[in-house]
């Protein structure tokens, strides 16, 4: 399960990340500025795809009495 950003809203990430850390990214030069940017947004994206596919594995635990009973939803 594969999510990927438009491209017009991914730039708009890039923009925001590069707002967003402008003080600490300020010694770089700008095409490595554009390159952080990129990765912040792909972590980000990779970051969304792993916590929806653990929540989609979710397991919920039962415990009623004497016994446990495990789910995956």
């Amino acid at each position: 399960m594969k999510q990927s950003f438009v491209s017009k809203n991914r730039k708009e990430l890039e923009n925001k990340m590069a707002k967003v850390f402008e003080n600490d990214m300020k010694s770089l030069p700008v095409e490595l500025r554009k390159i952080m940017a990129n990765d912040l947004v792909s972590a980000f994206e990779s970051r969304l795809c792993v916590l929806t596919r653990a929540q989609l594995n979710l397991k919920f635990v039962m415990i009623t009495e004497g016994e446990v009973k495990v789910e995956t939803v």
